[in-house]
């Protein structure tokens, strides 16, 4: 068998002194896994990097092995963002995140359009706080995608649509500042920019955007598989909230 696609490469794992196995994503194929034979050598190595979009090529006996992944390069977009922190984080972040949320050879076509824009903007002229926003948002459509969409349209109490502030923990609709009341500190603060497409973006904004997507990314996508968030993304939320938190010092 065998397929060949454009495809995002979300994460490569060493096999034996000088292969990989790679995991990518494909508008198609879904997640899928390959062996890459080399993948772990100096001629391989830049066009293996996570983030990378590849014109991949799958061979295997059957679908349901593991077969071998060979590639092109189509836009090597980790080599942008090597020297800039935050980006490299946010593009690593993001891409651990996808491999280990969406089943494996399942077609999110939607997924995978979403996913490119957004490596576009980290990689690209957007700046690094609108590449955060479009991170968070970015993580709520995959939960939507994956069926365990927010409601952060109006207030779960009070039916209103103005001055949401918080998101319920349980049930993930938003809630009025009015309407929480004495639970106010059991909610999950709901970032402005979620739902107001005028409202600032700071970094203690984005903290609370990567928390709050990152509370249902870890009950639902990774808790009901008894996984952690891939060490990745939560590296990306301390450095976030450490930049917040220097800003509140300044």
């Amino acid at each position: 068998m065998e397929w060949q696609a454009p495809a995002i490469i979300l994460a490569l794992r060493p096999h034996g002194e000088h292969d990989a196995v790679a995991h990518v994503l494909s508008e198609a194929e879904g997640l899928r896994r390959g062996l890459v034979r080399g993948g772990q050598g100096r001629r391989q190595a830049a066009l293996w990097q996570t983030g990378n979009l590849i014109a991949a090529r799958w061979q295997g006996r059957l679908a349901e092995q593991l077969g071998q992944f060979s590639g092109e390069p189509i836009r090597a977009a980790a080599a942008l963002v090597l020297d800039d922190p935050l980006r490299l984080a946010m593009l690593t972040a993001i891409c651990a995140t996808v491999a280990g949320a969406l089943p494996e050879q399942a077609p999110h076509p939607r997924v995978f359009a979403a996913l490119w824009r957004l490596i576009e903007g980290v990689s690209g002229s957007e700046s690094a706080p609108a590449g955060l926003a479009a991170l968070v948002r970015f993580e709520i459509g995959l939960l939507a995608e994956l069926g365990y969409g927010l409601d952060l349209s109006s207030c779960a109490l009070t039916g209103v649509g103005e001055d949401l502030a918080f998101v319920s923990p349980r049930s993930g609709r938003a809630v009025s500042r009015a309407a929480a009341g004495p639970w106010r500190e059991r909610l999950l603060p709901l970032p402005a920019f979620l739902h107001d497409p005028e409202a600032a973006i700071d970094a203690g904004a984005l903290a609370a955007g990567l928390r709050l997507s990152g509370h249902f990314l870890a009950r639902e996508a990774f808790g009901s598989r008894h996984q952690p968030l891939p060490a990745p993304r939560q590296a990306l939320y301390q450095r976030v909230l450490q930049l917040a938190e220097r800003e509140l010092s300044q």
